[in-house]
């Protein structure tokens, strides 16, 4: 698709972006960061739609990162560190992002914080532009209430690929708003997430794509034996030995643990194999965070991630998601079912 042709839908998809997800109001500073990688098309829509609500809006491009969060530190430059501190509202499009790192620590109780990653003009489009998100939201939320009345129980996730992993789900670390309008970190709308207690993890996972020090589809899927840590992986053709390397430097030498699983649940997103952001909120997908939980010792923004399909999910016996579908408890599945993407 050329850029002309999408250009008044990235329009309308980048101003619900930021004057309704993000909450910008005029006056606000907003920085965009972006890197020499990044899709441009987006950063100017994003610009544009910040100039024309009256924020005061700064574009800062950068090299791209070699790698994410707090192993991102040397390669902050301090004019960038000083644009985040003095912001209200930072769009990050850089990938790897720097969420994690000491600049993002020392902002972060001032600044709202929105990790846009590698997301692409389409999947702009289709992710802010193609669904309602109050209704998106319905699902979340309900989707939060069942997890939040589980804690201490078992889940189960499943594929058709091999993968059968059980855990004891955790509480949520932190909330999932509607919008953007207080300090700390957001996400694109779209994936719910699952905490498990890392220690009781046990199982396989199969997946078929990952982002260790880049984004990539991989040929054969990877495989990873799961007892409490991350035990062995296998399969993942070339790409494995990538993810042995960003999985050692991310739990100290080990391979470290599962730190959290998500569900897809955004009705427009389409799986691409060229954006990890839009590829995890797929309808049924699954962004696996390994490494190191922040809340331990060394632990942070840093872990590697892998892209699981179409799974099916239960929480304590009951089955949410069956091949990718939500088919309940009743109420969850009810706002599922009036999550549609939107066309006109």
């Amino acid at each position: 698709m050329l850029a002309s042709d999408i250009a008044p839908d990235l329009a309308r998809a980048t101003d619900i972006l930021v004057r309704d997800y993000c909450a910008v109001k005029p006056g606000e500073s907003v920085l965009i960061t972006a890197d020499t990688h990044t899709d441009m098309t987006v950063v100017a829509a994003a610009l544009n739609a910040a100039n024309g609500i009256g924020a005061k809006s700064v574009v800062n491009v950068v090299p791209r990162m070699p790698f994410q969060g707090g192993l991102s530190n040397p390669y902050i430059a301090e004019p960038l560190a000083a644009a985040i501190a003095a912001s209200d509202v930072w769009i990050d499009f850089m990938f790897p992002n720097i969420a994690g790192s000491d600049a993002y620590e020392h902002a972060i109780k001032r600044v709202r914080y929105i990790m846009g990653g590698d997301v692409k003009p389409d999947g702009v489009v289709r992710m802010f532009g193609r669904v309602d998100l109050d209704r998106l939201y319905d699902v979340h939320r309900a989707f939060i209430d069942i997890t939040n009345s589980a804690v201490g129980k078992e889940a189960r996730i499943t594929n058709d690929r091999g993968s059968d992993v059980t855990f004891e789900l955790g509480k949520l670390p932190f909330p999932k708003p509607r919008r953007a309008e207080k300090p700390g970190l957001y996400t694109v709308p779209g994936a719910m997430g699952l905490w498990p207690v890392p220690d009781k993890v046990k199982g396989y996972i199969v997946v078929d794509c990952c982002f260790h020090e880049y984004y990539a589809q991989l040929t054969p899927p990877l495989k990873l034996k799961i007892d409490g840590r991350i035990k062995e992986i296998a399969g993942g053709g070339p790409e494995r030995k990538v993810m042995d390397r960003a999985l050692r430097r991310a739990a100290n030498g080990n391979y470290g643990k599962v730190i959290h699983f998500t569900v897809g649940a955004q009705p427009a997103a389409r799986f691409t194999g060229q954006s990890f952001i839009e590829d995890q909120r797929v309808m049924g997908n699954n962004a696996i965070g390994l490494g190191t939980p922040f809340w331990e010792k060394g632990g942070g923004e840093n872990h590697p991630d892998a892209v699981m399909s179409q799974q099916s999910v239960w929480i304590d016996g009951t089955q949410i998601v069956k091949d990718g579908v939500i088919v309940g408890p009743a109420k969850l599945k009810k706002y599922a079912d009036k999550l549609q993407p939107l066309y006109a």
